[in-house]
């Protein structure tokens, strides 16, 4: 509160001053003396443009830098009106008191001069880096002295070199004579003020050439204004009457502000946040338009009026008003083009956006052509889009990207659709500026319009490799039944065949050995065992194919069935209500096959001492969790095996619709989890679905 208070406390003082000291000037000098020789340029071209934006500056910062312009352009108004006030009454330069009040124009000018200079030295936020910087603003305040100093040395009065009127013939009653050897060194150091302007200069030439990188990049645009202001300046000191010199002073005098205007976008000047800068920047540059658009229009009468005339002048001046106004219009579009970027452009590439989007049947296209949207729209240097990965988190390789990226990004947007986040979208710096509020809802409602298309054409893309997919697995199917029709071939050719074969020709013998009476009870009971032992093979190959244990007792009961045919330790874990609850066909088939092909694997290939089947009843699903203590391997996904046990897991449980995921144990073996859905699936047999317990 005290800083604000303290802002427009400033601004309701120096705003009235300098007013009140400009109309004076222009009253004065433009319409009461009105002659040709009026000197209405310093006043009119040099210190109204920066007082105008000296006073915007304190409404919207409460920064020391900005009071100080304020304080710099005021004395300067302060000044014209003094010298004014002067030439208008002459008769006061014999008053006694005169001495006394003639510091108040010395004073106005020491002020503009240490002001600006300390604004210089310290732009953009008003603190130098190094100490001897900091000695040497403080030292910056001396011309301000020159006033009281003058009045105790100088045994006469001390004019302002700026009125024209000397001063050497006008007593100074106000002199101390034991001071008066001081006055030569106040007319040196103070009066002319070279030496603070010198000082001021080298702590800017320091800070743009030999400071640091950010503070020399923060620092040159305005060191190469001032560089020239001074320029301009000395040139006017020494060739005060050629052509072209005063236009070029007036010029300079306009940069300075158009300069604080770049560190105001550029670099926060005046303790302007990032949020406010581009709006700030087009109000003090649409008033700095304003104000030099008049200035141009005002020149002819102002410059121009002893050799041209008035009627002249005036002609000069309407046409100029004409001329200049499609250029200040020109100005101001290019200026809130460069700050907010181009509007229809970018309502233009909202509704072209869908159209674009259309287009692209592929996501990286569809990408490509969002990022390229976007890029357009807002001038971005870089426009970069990510997709999340299988894991949840964002893929290094951009599926989408315009310009070189470098750095951070400037302003990153989710792509959301139906709640699920399906990536990131990156906006580098833009390449003029900030980016304004409006820019930023403008790439979250390009983002939120391209979510859906983004979505549509990945379900198109999951779809098709889900298509690719059902039919390699159909087709992995059609080859597992033709592999296991020719095992059952196989088996039976090689062995039952083999064996009834052989009880065939057993039985003929027998059948001779009969007629001839010489067949005995032991050659019958030996055909008799090879029948037994026929139908064990026969039993054991049905069971391969269904086991009978499993239609008749169940999945719990069939898994254990085969505890003591497995070659090492294994365990089976099941709660009372898995055991006692059954399943639908195909589910209590799938489960089994998956347990037995799993522990095939694991004797196969684990190297493992011991192994468990765990069996749970868990949302909605039956859990079976196969785990061993083997060799173990790496972590596989459900869509990176094409062959193998594996795949024949992977394709029987993707058949009714459930999941598998094969993960190492820790500190070594494998876990097969698979899942799948229970509850909804119809029951087989007349076998209900239990609840969930």
């Amino acid at each position: 509160m005290e800083t604000v208070d303290r802002r427009w406390v400033c601004l309701a003082t120096l705003g009235p001053i300098g007013v009140a000291a400009l109309v004076y000037v222009v009253v004065v000098r433009g319409f009461i003396e009105g002659d040709d020789d009026h000197g209405l340029a310093w006043p009119l071209l040099g210190a109204l443009p920066l007082f105008v934006f000296g006073m915007w500056l304190l409404t919207v910062s409460a920064s020391r830098t900005a009071l100080l312009i304020g304080l710099g352009s005021t004395a300067m108004l302060v000044g014209s009106a003094y010298e004014t006030f002067v030439h208008q009454n002459l008769d006061i330069l014999g008053q006694p008191w005169f001495p006394l009040f003639n510091t108040i124009g010395l004073t106005a000018d020491a002020v503009a001069t240490s002001s600006l200079l300390i604004v210089f030295a310290t732009f953009p936020d008003g603190v130098p880096e190094r100490r001897w910087q900091r000695i040497a603003v403080i030292f910056l305040w001396t011309p301000v002295l020159v006033g009281p100093l003058t009045l105790l040395t100088t045994p006469h009065v001390v004019m302002s070199p700026f009125l024209g009127i000397s001063g050497e013939g006008i007593p100074n009653p106000f002199v101390v004579p034991w001071l008066e050897w001081a006055g030569p060194a106040v007319h040196y150091l103070v009066l002319q003020a070279w030496a603070a302007v010198a000082l001021g200069l080298s702590v800017l030439a320091s800070r743009a050439i030999f400071g640091a990188p950010d503070v020399r990049a923060r620092t040159r645009v305005m060191a190469l204004t001032v560089a020239g202001a001074m320029v301009a300046f000395t040139l006017w000191t020494f060739l005060p009457n050629t052509p072209g010199i005063e236009l070029l002073v007036y010029a300079s005098m306009i940069a300075i502000p158009v300069a604080a205007i770049h560190g105001i976008l550029r670099h926060g000047a005046f303790d302007i946040g990032p949020g406010d800068r581009g709006a700030r920047v087009e109000r003090s540059s649409t008033l700095l338009i304003t104000v030099v658009y008049a200035a141009g229009v005002a020149t002819p009468a102002v410059l121009l009026v002893p050799p041209l005339g008035a009627v002249p002048a005036i002609l000069l001046t309407t046409l100029l008003a004409v001329v200049l106004l499609p250029v200040r219009g020109w100005l101001q579009r290019r200026l809130h083009r460069a700050l907010f970027g181009d509007r229809d452009r970018q309502f233009g590439m909202l509704s072209e956006l869908g159209a674009r989007l259309e287009q692209a049947g592929e996501p990286r296209d569809l990408l490509t052509h969002l990022a390229e949207a976007v890029r357009d729209g807002l001038d971005a240097s870089w426009v970069r889009i990510r997709l999340l990965a299988t894991d949840g988190s964002l893929a290094e390789s951009p599926a989408g990207v315009v310009g070189d990226v470098a750095g951070e990004p400037a302003e990153s947007v989710d792509l959301v659709h139906a709640d699920e986040t399906l990536g990131r979208v990156d906006v580098g710096p833009r390449r003029r500026g900030e980016y304004s509020d409006a820019e930023r809802t403008l790439v979250r409602t390009v983002a939120g319009q391209a979510a859906a298309s983004v979505a549509n054409v990945r379900l198109t893309g999951q779809l098709a490799e889900q298509l690719d997919e059902l039919t390699a697995s159909r087709e992995r199917l059609v080859a597992a039944q033709d592999d296991e029709r020719r095992r059952l071939e196989r088996d039976l050719h090689d062995g039952v065949q083999q064996n009834v074969v052989a009880q065939i020709a057993g039985l003929r013998l027998a059948r001779n050995r009969l007629e001839r009476g010489e067949l005995t009870p032991e050659e019958l009971a030996e055909l008799q065992d090879q029948a037994r032992e026929t139908l064990t093979d026969l039993r054991e190959l049905a069971r391969g194919i269904h086991p009978p244990v499993l239609s008749d007792n169940g999945l719990v009961a069939a898994v254990e069935s085969g505890v003591a045919r497995f070659p090492i330790p294994l365990a089976v874990e099941a709660d009372a209500a898995v055991r006692a609850e059954r399943y639908p066909e195909e589910v209590e088939t799938t489960a089994y096959y998956v347990v037995r092909e799993s522990l095939a694997n694991t004797a196969k290939h684990a190297n493992a001492t011991h192994a468990s089947v765990e069996l749970a009843r868990r949302n909605g699903h039956l859990r079976i969790a196969i785990r061993d203590d083997g060799c173990g391997m790496a972590e596989v996904s459900p869509g990176s095996v094409s062959s193998g046990g594996l795949a024949n897991i992977r394709d029987r449980v993707a058949a009714l619709r459930g999941t598998m995921r094969v993960s190492s144990n820790e500190p070594s073996g494998t876990t097969v989890l698979v899942e799948l859905p229970v509850d909804g699936v119809s029951p087989a047999d007349g076998r209900g679905v239990a609840p969930d317990e």
